[in-house]
């Protein structure tokens, strides 16, 4: 007799990143600056204190509390994941019983809809409308008439650039029922306003995910943060792994949190060359048809082309990598230098 592999993992594919050595990457949203050498000799200082042959702070007490007062939360509301994509997974598989219906919009970040195969959880997919926007009164009505257990989406989305306004989504938590989970890890590039990390005590069915990968700009540590009250910041502690958060990332990561003003600073300075990369995209495309920008509350401009694919490839070519998503394509903003280069050849390819 042989193993077989069950039907819901045969087919699977292993998740294959753009490869290779790029001048230019604007491929994965990433924050496009590193850390000066002052923040370097705080990352070593904060190596020299991890006992290596122990086991890391099972509840990342320190790293909790260096996130909360960045953010002017409490403590006691975060808990830490091995990015957000751990939380991901957790919430779908733990908070949801067999059966239990997650909704996930489209287009959004596609591992919500994977991870909720993997936990084999029927998915209802709500279609957004043409300008890619959530209709609030027609997502509500779909969750209430589907008996939906969770939905979850991001906030602005990851890949369209859109927001759901704070008064919006308001209205969504106190008209339904299910677990509604707020993905944030753009929010930082948009605005404290619109932003529920201050207010989740004040409801008994929101999670709200935030990222050390984008605005902080430390996405190799691996650091995803999900905000509820305490009952629910209780229940996601209790399925998490013991030990799921290295003692290395978290001695590093909470330094990087205490240094508000360099962050701060540094976020508002890929705000302004996002806004560069949208005006001079929004430019080309009143010269060329079949080029269409959309405006963006996140680090990146959505692009609609029919030519997507063939500009990829040029781009790539040319040693600068972004995105590719079909009709689609994705352009993080990166430094002032990088965003006028890849404008640049972008405008050789259309002249083209």
């Amino acid at each position: 007799m042989s193993y077989t592999l069950n039907d819901k993992i045969k087919n699977l594919v292993p998740y294959e990143p753009i490869s290779g050595d790029y001048s230019i990457r604007l491929d994965a949203n990433e924050c496009p600056f590193g850390y000066d050498d002052s923040f370097t000799e705080l990352a070593q200082k904060a190596l020299r204190t991890v006992d290596f042959n122990r086991y890391p702070d099972p509840v990342c007490l320190g790293l909790r509390k260096s996130f909360a007062d960045y953010y002017g939360i409490d403590y006691k509301n975060v808990t830490v994941g091995n990015g957000s994509d751990e939380l991901i997974f957790l919430i779908e598989s733990a908070f949801l019983k067999k059966g239990d219906k997650l909704l996930v919009c489209a287009p959004d970040f596609s591992m919500y809809e994977f991870y909720s195969s993997i936990s084999e959880n029927p998915v209802v997919k709500y279609m957004k409308n043409d300008e890619l926007n959530i209709e609030v009164d027609k997502l509500i009505e779909t969750i209430n008439s589907e008996n939906v257990g969770a939905v979850v989406f991001s906030n602005p989305c990851n890949p369209t650039g859109q927001g759901m306004t704070k008064a919006d989504a308001r209205r969504l938590l106190t008209s339904v029922s299910a677990l509604v989970v707020l993905d944030e890890a753009y929010m930082d590039f948009w605005s404290d306003d619109e932003s529920f990390i201050k207010d989740v005590n004040s409801y008994d069915n929101l999670i709200v995910f935030r990222t050390a990968s984008k605005a902080i700009g430390s996405a190799a540590l691996r650091l995803g943060f999900a905000v509820a009250n305490e009952t629910i910041s209780r229940a996601i502690a209790a399925v998490k792994s013991p030990y799921n958060i290295n003692a290395v990332s978290q001695a590093i990561g909470t330094e990087i949190y205490k240094n508000k003003d360099f962050l701060k600073n540094r976020t508002k300075t890929i705000v302004q060359n996002t806004n560069k990369l949208y005006n001079k995209l929004v430019s080309l495309a009143e010269e060329y048809d079949d080029f269409t920008p959309y405006p963006t509350k996140a680090n990146f401009v959505f692009v609609k082309t029919s030519v997507g694919r063939e500009l990829w490839e040029y781009l790539k070519q040319n040693s600068i990598a972004i995105r590719y998503m079909g009709d689609y394509l994705r352009i993080t903003a990166g430094t002032e230098y990088e965003v006028d280069t890849v404008v640049s050849y972008i405008k050789k390819f259309l002249q083209r």
